[in-house]
């Protein structure tokens, strides 16, 4: 190939004509209504369908938010991750899932869009009427970043947990309130400690919680984020730091050392918080640590329902 046939520039069709290569044809006749009164409305087509659904809506929606928080910083943009979701009757065919979006872009485009419990309760309750339903349910996970500073330099940098809450609402039975929180920690073990000459093996610890809180819980007062954090690192062998110098390196070090935790001593301690919070009815905890001498994970849970003692 000489250089004149190399610098060649081909000559392609236009557009539409390559549209038609790979199969695109033009349209065909329009028969069917263009306005939406004149629409048929399959949702809201009324029959007996057989059974009642527990819950039909959507699921994935990937949305902006914001968060505040009374560590710092103190309110921070993110992302959530929702569901929405009511029950329907036999009678009715489908919801009307465009309602769920709608109503979150609205929610969105207030000065006030800072996830709350408050907040997410008026939006269920809002959401069960818009639906004309008697019930609603909303859910929201995202990452929560907060402030961690070095135990001897105070060097800060942000660490992060991941949250969710859980509304849902009944025109009859009123609110469930669920909130969930998922740290990280160090482990130190106490067996290792105790059988060797020297040093102990530690891993990274991972504490998910799951709660339900009173239906009169008040966010404005308490941040369930920060007091499910404490839980979580306040029984660890250490917490985990962005930013370390080396006299904080050693301070973690030795405080590991000077507390071995089992998974199993890490569940029944968090449980012992979680226990003593009075608007918290019900939990659950697990602890997975990643073993750094095995392949496997060690894991231990917890569930417990303060309602049963009544």
């Amino acid at each position: 190939m000489n250089k004149t046939e190399h610098n060649h520039k081909k000559v392609l069709p236009n557009k539409i004509d390559r549209h038609k290569l790979f199969g695109s044809v033009s349209p065909g006749p329009r028969t069917k209504p263009e306005n939406k009164e004149e629409m048929a409305d399959l949702q809201n087509t009324k029959k007996d369908f057989l059974f009642d659904i527990d819950a039909v809506g959507i699921s994935n929606v990937k949305h902006p938010i914001t968060v505040g928080s009374k560590m710092e910083p103190h309110s921070q943009a993110t992302i959530g991750t929702f569901t929405f979701t009511s029950s329907i009757g036999k009678d009715n065919k489908g919801t009307n899932m465009s309602r769920f979006t709608e109503q979150l872009h609205e929610y969105y485009n207030t000065d006030s869009f800072e996830i709350s419990i408050d907040l997410l309760k008026t939006f269920t309750r809002d959401l069960a009427e818009r639906l004309k339903q008697k019930d609603a349910m909303m859910e929201v996970s995202f990452p929560w970043f907060f402030e961690r500073k070095g135990p001897a330099s105070e060097l800060a940098g942000l660490n992060h947990a991941d949250a969710k809450i859980k509304v849902s609402y009944d025109i009859e039975k009123g609110y469930d309130i669920e909130v969930g929180l998922t740290g990280t920690i160090t482990t130190l073990c106490p067996c290792s400690k105790e059988i060797s000459e020297y040093s102990a093996h530690n891993q990274r610890g991972i504490v998910s919680m799951d709660v339900t809180l009173s239906n009169d819980f008040n966010d404005k007062d308490f941040d369930w984020k920060q007091l499910l954090l404490e839980a979580t690192e306040s029984n660890a062998s250490a917490r985990i730091h962005p930013v370390l110098k080396r006299p904080d390196e050693k301070m973690i070090t030795e405080h590991a050392y000077e507390n071995p935790r089992f998974v199993e001593d890490i569940v029944r301690l968090v449980a012992a918080d979680l226990y003593e919070i009075d608007f918290i009815e019900k939990f659950s905890v697990m602890c997975r640590n990643e073993e750094s001498i095995h392949l496997h994970d060690a894991i231990a849970s917890i569930t417990y329902d303060k309602k049963l003692e009544m």
